[in-house]
C-alpha cells in the first residue's frame, strides 16, 4: 500500500507533469515522420496534451506548496525542448520556414544561457509574464501547423503561419526584454 501511494504522489507531483512534456517528445517524432492526416491529427494531439501540462504543473506546484528551484529550471527547458522538437519535426515537411525556427531556437538558447548566469547569480529564474505570452502564441502556432491540412473548410496551415509571424515577434521582444532586465549581469 506504501508502494502505491508513494507512486501516485510521484505521479501527481509538478516534475512529473514536466517530465511528461518531454517524454511526449519521441511519440512527436515518430508520428511527424509520417507525412498524413491521422498523423498529423495525432501529433496535434500529443503536443496539445503535453502543452497542457504546463500550466497544471505550475498549478500544481502553486496550488500544493511545491514549488522547487529543479521546477523552476526543468518547466521552461521541457516548454523549449518540445516546442523545438515540433518546430525542427516541421522543417522537413515544409510547414515552417528554416529561417524562422532559427531564431527561435535561437533566442531559446541564448536566454538559457542568460537564465543560467541568473542562477548562478542567486537570483529568481521564474519565467516571466512575456515569456509566458511567448509560448502561448508558439504553442497556439504550432498546434494548426501540425494540423496542416484544410478541415471543414479550414485551412490550418495558413492559420498557423499567421499565428507564427506573431509568435516570432513576441519571441523577439521577449529575448531583449530578458537581455535588458538583467544586463546588470553581464557587466563585470
Amino acid at each position: 500500500m506504501e508502494r502505491r501511494n508513494s507512486i501516485v504522489e510521484w505521479i501527481r507531483h509538478p516534475n512529473s507533469l514536466t517530465l511528461f512534456r518531454v517524454g511526449a517528445m519521441p511519440m512527436l517524432i515518430i508520428l511527424l515522420l509520417f507525412e498524413n492526416r491521422i498523423c498529423s491529427i495525432l501529433a496535434a494531439l500529443v503536443f496539445s496534451i503535453a502543452a497542457i501540462t504546463d500550466y497544471f504543473d505550475g498549478y500544481v506546484a502553486r496550488r500544493y506548496h511545491l514549488v522547487s528551484t529543479l521546477g523552476k529550471i526543468m518547466d521552461p527547458l521541457a516548454d523549449k525542448l518540445l516546442v523545438s522538437t515540433a518546430l525542427i519535426m516541421m522543417i522537413p515537411l515544409e510547414r515552417v520556414p528554416a529561417w524562422m525556427i532559427c531564431i527561435i531556437i535561437g533566442r531559446e538558447l541564448a536566454v538559457n544561457g542568460l537564465r543560467n548566469i541568473i542562477i548562478e547569480r542567486g537570483e529568481d529564474v521564474s519565467a516571466s509574464q512575456l515569456g509566458k505570452f511567448k509560448t502561448g502564441f508558439q504553442i497556439a502556432a504550432i498546434i494548426p501547423l501540425l494540423i496542416h491540412y484544410t478541415f471543414f473548410g479550414i485551412n490550418f496551415q495558413v492559420i498557423g503561419y499567421i499565428i507564427l509571424w506573431i509568435a516570432l515577434a513576441i519571441t523577439l521582444w521577449s529575448g531583449i526584454d530578458y537581455f535588458v532586465r538583467f544586463r546588470r549581469l553581464l557587466e563585470y
